[in-house]
């Protein structure tokens, strides 16, 4: 899948979760404790490759990302 699909789709994800919550990119902002800035950006498919490598890396282990997200949540 290209960069810029899965960043789009991740931006949407966000977008749609966002709204369906009736928060402003602002108060998510203040929830998630990071700038309204970084929310613009990662609806618009702008964000940093972090995001990314999380992505390479459960491909590369052919894994869902969904599934390392899970096991970390477990962890906690």
């Amino acid at each position: 899948m290209p960069t810029e699909t899965i960043l789009q789709a991740l931006g949407d994800e966000v977008r749609e979760r966002r709204e369906q919550r009736n928060l402003t990119q602002e108060a998510l902002a203040f929830e998630a404790g990071v700038h309204p800035n970084v929310i613009g950006r990662l609806e618009r498919g702008q964000t940093d490759n972090k995001v990314l490598t999380l992505f390479n890396v459960a491909m590369g282990l052919n894994t869902p990302l969904a599934e390392l997200i899970a096991g970390v949540e477990r962890r906690r």
